[in-house]
């Protein structure tokens, strides 16, 4: 029987190569079948951490923990990333079919998945990627990277483009899984419209550092009709922690860790396994 899906992060503090520091002190402890919505600013940390927890970067010994393994050390089967760098890729903007790109992943071997994610995300299988919207591709890529099943799913900012059908649909697919099956969800947005009741958890992550986290329970979401600004409840929750977060951290001044994540990069991916040299 395979561990399950919980994902454990202890005392992990992160620097990059040139030596600036991306996260400090980290721990987490996200139970099998948790949603989690990881919540911050640009330049908070997010991507690294997702990055890191998907072992595409080497975290630091004994640090990063997925189902009770070392990501980068093994390799973990199972864990899928999907981030905004793979419709940077050249070989998704030129003349290729979709059925191709989802036979390329597996699609004949997973035909009834293929056809649902097909149909949720409402891709036209008559589609070649040169000729269509970065939303589109946006589609067919979520449709490969969730083609195979996957035991914990890391999303990096990956429904920006989609519209906002597309996006309810696919986070209420995302939902029925970790419902039916042992699986965990991390994901990492900015667009918190109609996902109140999403996740089971929250994780507020500022200047490197995660500030807080627990259980949906656990916060005080504050009321609101929408009222002049028309923000959800857990808008309001969230708008409310990033000011804090700026009179905390004040201007920026070019300094820190901002923009690093996709440095130094093996290979332009955004799901599957990059090269490891």
């Amino acid at each position: 029987m395979a561990p399950a899906p919980s994902i454990t992060v202890n005392n992990l503090t992160f620097a990059f190569p040139d030596g600036s520091t991306g996260l400090r002190n980290i721990g987490l402890d996200l139970p099998p079948g948790s949603r989690s919505l990881l919540i911050g600013a640009n330049g908070a940390g997010k991507t690294t951490l997702l990055r890191l927890l998907s072992g595409k970067r080497m975290a630091p010994s004994n640090t990063v923990s997925i189902a009770g393994i070392d990501p980068f050390a093994t390799g973990l089967e199972g864990v899928t990333y999907l981030g905004l760098e793979w419709v940077l890729n050249p070989i998704v903007r030129t003349d290729i079919a979709v059925p191709e790109l989802l036979k390329s992943v597996g699609g004949d071997h997973y035909p009834e998945r293929r056809d649902e994610l097909v149909r949720i995300l409402d891709v036209d299988l008559s589609w070649h990627l040169h000729a269509v919207s970065d939303g589109e591709r946006r589609r067919v890529q979520l449709c490969m990277g969730l083609l195979r099943p996957w035991t914990v799913l890391l999303l990096d900012e990956i429904t920006v483009d989609l519209d906002l059908l597309s996006r309810h649909n696919f986070l209420q697919f995302l939902k029925r899984e970790t419902e039916s099956r042992s699986c965990t969800i991390v994901y990492a947005t900015h667009i918190l419209d109609n996902l109140a009741a999403w996740p089971t958890h929250l994780v507020h992550m500022s200047l490197g550092r995660v500030k807080k986290w627990g259980e949906m329970g656990t916060f005080e979401v504050p009321p609101t009709d929408g009222g002049a600004e028309g923000n959800s409840r857990l808008g309001q929750l969230v708008l409310q922690w990033l000011r804090e977060d700026l009179e905390e951290r004040g201007p920026r001044r070019g300094q820190g860790a901002e923009g690093k994540a996709y440095h130094h990069m093996q290979g332009i991916g955004g799901y599957g396994l990059e090269e490891k040299k």
